[in-house]
């Protein structure tokens, strides 16, 4: 069944017409691309989306459908999808439910139809830019009104919008198919600034039992739960917008041990004394390639991310430890003196398909040398 009309507008005028699935409606975000070919799931489950429309490079989605399984958190945070074709007959011996039918239930928005090739170009070209998609409105002077007054990403917190409002413990009785984590010989406190389910997964299969707290937890909150290590998970907008955390995080790497993924890994930078910056349009697939310096192997990684650590704002006791080999982008960041690592793209996904796993177990062993008496 042919959707709504929908209009996307992007900031500079640029038009595109194609029909709506899922939920009917208006919404404005910013506009980036995935160039993934599968993982539609875990992109829209993902709450580091928060804030943006997805644009899919891969012509056609949704055709293995949805499953309880592989969402990354509870709900659809994307603000929207936009493919060029939607899969009419989904097939899947996992299936449950149709992409169409998931974005619908979500009430989340979906574009289709359109040359998402021109997109994808046109935002190579300018820089992600923001957007307004709707159902309701197709003028373009009002359109165009609605997306000059949306916030730009720069200077956004979109953390307090996704992190939990009180701390709990994985697996949760709602959790698919949970660990076993009855003799697991750690503690961790993470941080969720936008965590995702599989990320607590592997934690798990390290031997972590671990207790999940609202961004705005102080250091002197972790004390009391008496972990062996600290966790900073990925999350949406500016890093630079976070200063309430990065003063936490400062206290935390003097105490802890501590791993950082992504928006973790961006705010473990703020807090080891350098800076971020915007990213013309970001990284966003499964295929991209990252030098580990200390190994000289190259890894093929899944990253979402908008923002990068400045390498020249560093201090001399931190050293970049991994280096995106298309564009020269930090990757990952050691502290020389101080137990404390991260890297900025995701090793908890399976691009490599097992190329990162590595870093868990590299906290593990910084977990063991901390590890307390129980």
């Amino acid at each position: 069944m042919l959707g709504e009309k929908a209009t996307l507008l992007l900031e500079d005028g640029t038009v595109f017409t194609g029909r709506s699935f899922g939920h009917p409606g208006e919404v404005c975000a910013e506009v980036v691309f995935n160039t993934a070919m599968t993982g539609y799931q875990e992109i829209a489950t993902d709450p580091s989306y928060a804030g943006q429309m997805v644009a899919m490079t891969y012509p056609l989605i949704g055709n293995y459908g949805v499953n309880r399984r592989d969402v990354e958190s509870d709900r659809v945070y994307v603000s929207a999808m936009i493919i060029r074709e939607r899969a009419r007959r989904p097939s899947n011996w996992r299936f449950e439910q149709s992409i169409e039918d998931y974005f619908a239930a979500h009430r989340v928005m979906g574009l289709e139809g359109i040359d998402t090739r021109a997109l994808v170009r046109h935002i190579r070209l300018e820089g992600a830019l923001r957007g307004i998609l709707s159902t309701e409105d197709h003028d373009i002077e009002s359109l165009r009104r609605k997306v000059l007054a949306s916030p730009p990403m720069a200077g956004r917190d979109l953390v307090r919008e996704v992190t939990t409002p009180s701390h709990y413990e994985f697996p949760r009785e709602t959790t698919v198919e949970p660990p076993d984590l009855s003799g697991a010989p750690f503690r961790v406190v993470a941080f969720d600034f936008g965590i995702k389910e599989n990320i607590l997964r592997q934690l798990a299969g390290i031997g972590a039992r671990t207790i999940i707290v609202p961004a705005t937890t102080k250091a002197d909150e972790v004390d009391p739960l008496r972990p062996d290590g600290v966790f900073l998970s990925n999350g949406p907008g500016d890093p630079a917008a976070l200063g309430y955390i990065i003063e936490e995080i400062k206290k935390i790497i003097r105490r802890y041990p501590t791993f950082g993924i992504c928006l973790g890994h961006q705010l473990l930078g703020w807090a080891f004394g350098g800076r971020t910056y915007k990213l013309k349009f970001g990284h966003r697939g499964a295929n991209h390639p990252v030098k580990d310096m200390t190994t000289t192997r190259v890894e093929i990684t899944s990253q979402n991310h908008g923002f990068a650590v400045r390498p020249e704002s560093l201090p001399n006791d931190v050293e970049v430890t991994h280096w995106n080999l298309n564009d020269q982008t930090v990757e990952g960041l050691r502290h020389k003196s101080l137990p404390c690592f991260a890297v900025q793209y995701h090793p908890e996904a399976s691009p490599g398909p097992h190329d990162s796993h590595y870093l868990f177990h590299r906290f593990r062993e910084y977990l063991e040398a901390a590890a307390k008496p129980r």
